[in-house]
């Protein structure tokens, strides 16, 4: 005997057509909310605490097993299923629209809480999100069948996913900023309280009165935020920095901020919260990455810079009049227009990023070297440190054998590689991976106020890399002498054994990461 899909107990609701639109429409809402205040949380949490892999996933997880937590206590739930569902909208629409606000603030403030309190908010908006589900099941199948409503109540959700998440890298971030996009989800949240309480009003009857006066509230509360949110992410974020910010874009790849002393004057430029340079200091580490390899005697006339947005490399490079020809390669286009147009980088970077012999390309490093295309005499790797794992594969044995394909056959390339004090496994792991891809290296550092001890390695396929310098051009600091010295290593600096980087198995970002958590290896 076949068991019937449907109970014969009394049904709460008579829903109408336009009912059932209203919570086909809320249902592709609760997914499209839900997974964007996950990607919020894990993309302020990689901000403020780097390791993006263990952030997003623990995130996910968290929020899944608190969506199970969600979707069980619901059955404890019989009736005023429509009435509890609004309530669960308005938390949701609080707790997730103040998410990162309660984040940014928590972290500079008590940054030994920050774990605690960016669980909490995870595990209850996903329980929130989890309750939703079943509810609207539930309330559904009292019109059709469990089969078809559950099958109407998933394909939505997942749909709605769809749409936050390719909402939230495309849309939402680039234009909105972090901020303002939880504001934003939390009064689409808001939004859907209040048009459920209006088209329920008959069916909530007593409860209509105060779910429209909560509802509406919240929608004020969030509409007022948004209205507020560039100087609440202003404020957030002057939070996180000892310094004024002067500048700051969210852009599709990273959040730029330029930031100035009101003491000494000095100017810091920061990517995704790490320091990327300080004007009073960055000419140290400019000169060492750059006038070692370009004083080598051979062709220099086609050099590629590899990162170096910011335009100092290529102001260096600049003071070789036998250059022909810079290709200067980084991914986001911000970074470039800001250090192009704003007045304190053209003065810091000598107009270097609009001179006639540079040509800029704003695309991926690892897909520019892998096309056919012109060989080159220099090339100069300025990318950040390996602090996730998309910057990994651009120091990985692979990436370094296809940047051997575009050199000339006397062709020299250098790459900054982290400190050989701080993160010493990194550092050498770097230089293993460039023997494994054919080069001879020779390794050196120099201190940088900034940064500490910093460390570089010069490579070459075509015998011995140099280790004897005579650098002609104007520096403030670099000297032949430097050099000499800059090759010595001391005990704790020496070289180690260390595994080879590759895309296949990402070794140097897991030595990075352990090393930044001072773990020994």
């Amino acid at each position: 005997m076949p068991i019937p899909e449907q109970s014969n107990r009394p049904k709460d609701y008579d829903l109408n057509q336009a009912q059932i639109g209203v919570l086909m429409i809320s249902i592709m809402i609760v997914g499209l909310c839900g997974i964007v205040y996950e990607l919020i949380i894990g993309t302020i949490s990689s901000y403020l605490l780097g390791n993006s892999v263990y952030q997003f996933s623990l995130t996910i997880g968290l929020f899944m097993f608190a969506m199970g937590i969600g979707s069980y206590l619901s059955k404890l739930f019989m009736r005023n299923l429509l009435s509890s569902f609004i309530t669960v909208e308005i938390l949701i629409s609080i707790a997730g629209g103040l998410s990162s606000i309660i984040l940014f603030l928590t972290f500079p403030q008590m940054a030994s809480a920050y774990s605690c309190v960016m669980y909490s908010l995870i595990l209850i908006i996903g329980t929130l999100v989890g309750f939703e589900i079943p509810i609207l099941t539930r309330v559904l199948s009292q019109k059709e069948s469990i089969r078809s409503s559950l099958a109407h109540v998933l394909s939505l959700d997942y749909f709605g996913a769809l749409l936050g998440s390719v909402l939230f890298p495309l849309f939402l971030l680039p234009q909105l900023g972090l901020m303002r996009a939880s504001f934003a989800i939390g009064l689409i949240n808001a939004g859907t309280a209040v048009v459920n309480t209006w088209f329920f009003r008959k069916e909530l009857g007593s409860r209509f009165r105060w779910l429209a006066i909560v509802s509406v509230g919240s929608l004020v509360m969030l509409v007022v935020l948004a209205a507020l949110g560039t100087r609440l992410s202003s404020f957030a974020e002057q939070q996180l920095y000892f310094d004024d910010i002067v500048y700051q874009k969210q852009s599709v790849y990273q959040r730029i901020v330029y930031t100035k002393s009101v003491f000494s004057k000095e100017h810091r430029l920061f990517i995704d919260g790490h320091i990327q340079f300080s004007d009073r200091d960055e000419y140290r580490y400019h000169e060492a990455l750059v006038h070692p390899v370009m004083s080598v005697a051979g062709s220099r006339e086609n050099v590629l810079i590899l990162g170096g947005g910011d335009g100092m490399v290529a102001r260096e490079v600049l003071k070789y009049p036998d250059v022909g020809h810079i290709d200067l390669v980084d991914l986001d286009p911000a970074i470039t227009d800001f250090c192009s147009t704003f007045p304190a980088m053209i003065s810091l970077n000598q107009g270097s990023l609009t001179h006639n012999k540079v040509t800029i390309h704003n695309q991926d490093a690892f897909s520019f070297i892998n096309q056919p295309g012109l060989l080159y005499d220099r090339v100069i790797i300025d990318l950040p440190d390996p602090h996730n794992e998309v910057l990994n594969k651009l120091y990985s044995r692979e990436f370094y054998t296809m940047i051997g394909r575009r050199m000339s056959p006397e062709g020299l390339l250098v790459t900054q590689s982290s400190s050989p004090f701080h993160t010493r496994n990194t550092y050498w792991c770097i230089a293993n991976t460039l023997g494994e891809a054919d080069f001879s290296t020779h390794s050196y550092h120099i201190t940088v106020p900034s940064f500490g001890i910093w460390g570089f390695h010069i490579a070459s396929r075509h015998g011995a890399a140099p280790a004897d310098f005579s650098i002609q051009v104007t520096t403030r600091y670099l000297t032949d002498e430097i050099m000499v010295s800059a090759a010595v290593f001391g005990k704790d600096i020496a070289k180690v054994e260390t595994p080879v980087n590759t895309v296949m198995e990402p070794k140097l970002y897991d030595l990075y990461l352990r090393e930044l958590r001072g773990e020994m290896i």
